[in-house]
């Protein structure tokens, strides 16, 4: 039984490489992918769960910072970070980071989208 369910967009590019990413390094298979598009249910609408980054840890729905910082701890050589951001001040700093990040997700996935298609 895995510690952490993440649910991931295999429609988007820089989701892939991430959660292929996380794979590779969840050498102990702590954690639970699934995917958004396979029909797999949600907890909540999939919109919502396409709009923001979502993981279940301990039975509780996290979502942005929180919830990439449920998966971190869960791998060996990202436990500290996660670990970190059990402090209120550093996950509220990784959630402005994300939120951030989330404002310009969409032109980064768009430049994703052309280098896989120049290699295709």
């Amino acid at each position: 039984m895995s510690a952490v369910t993440v649910w991931y967009d295999s429609a988007c590019p820089l989701c892939r490489r991430e959660i292929a990413l996380m794979r590779r390094l969840d050498r102990d298979a702590r954690i639970t992918f699934v995917d958004l598009h396979s029909g797999t249910g949600c907890p909540l609408d999939q919109g919502a769960m396409l709009a923001r980054f979502h993981a279940s840890e301990d039975g509780q729905l996290l979502s942005g910072a929180a919830a990439f910082a449920a998966m971190w701890r869960q791998i060996p050589r990202l436990r500290w970070l996660g670990r970190a951001a059990r402090n209120p001040r550093v996950l509220a700093l990784l959630e402005r980071t994300y939120i951030a990040f989330l404002r310009i997700r969409p032109r980064l996935q768009g430049l994703a989208r052309r280098l896989e298609g120049d290699r295709a």
